[in-house]
C-alpha cells in the first residue's frame, strides 16, 4: 500500500488521517545525512522534499497537540510536550523549506515530534495488572 503526500498547511484535509510514519522518518534520516550541498539533489527536488516534510510535520504536530490537550493538568509530560509544540510552531513559521538548512530543520522537527508522540502513546497505554 502506498501513502499519499498531502500539502495541507491549514490542516483542513489531513486532520484524522493515519500518519505514514516509516517513509517520512526514512526521508528525514536521508535528509539529515546530506552535506551542506548534497550532490544529485536538484533545487526542484529540495523544494518538493521541503513541502513533503513540512506537510507531514504539520500533521504530526496536530496529532501531538490533540494528545497534549487530553493530558491531565498535572501530567509530567505537559512541559516537554508543550516545548516541542512551541518549537514546531517556530520552525514551521519560517517560510518555505527550500534550503538544505531549512529542510534539515524540518527533518529534525519530524523526529522530535515522533519522539513526543511515542512518549504520549506510552503514557496513555494502560499498565498491565500484576
Amino acid at each position: 500500500m502506498r501513502g499519499t503526500v498531502v500539502y495541507d498547511p491549514s490542516g483542513a484535509v489531513t486532520g484524522g488521517l493515519p500518519l505514514d510514519r516509516d517513509p517520512h522518518l526514512a526521508l528525514a534520516a536521508a535528509v539529515l545525512a546530506w552535506g551542506p550541498n548534497p550532490a544529485g539533489v536538484r533545487a526542484a527536488d529540495r523544494a518538493q522534499i521541503g513541502l513533503q516534510l513540512t506537510g507531514h510535520a504539520r500533521c504530526v504536530a496536530a496529532d501531538v497537540r490533540q494528545r497534549y490537550e487530553a493530558l491531565p493538568a498535572d501530567s509530567e509530560l505537559r512541559p516537554l510536550t508543550k516545548a516541542v509544540l512551541r518549537e514546531s510552531v517556530n520552525r514551521l513559521s519560517t517560510g518555505p523549506a527550500t534550503t538544505v538548512a531549512r529542510i534539515q530543520n524540518r527533518a529534525r522537527l519530524i523526529t522530535a515530534l515522533y519522539r513526543a508522540l511515542d512518549r504520549l502513546d506510552a503514557a496513555q497505554r494502560p499498565t498491565p495488572a500484576t
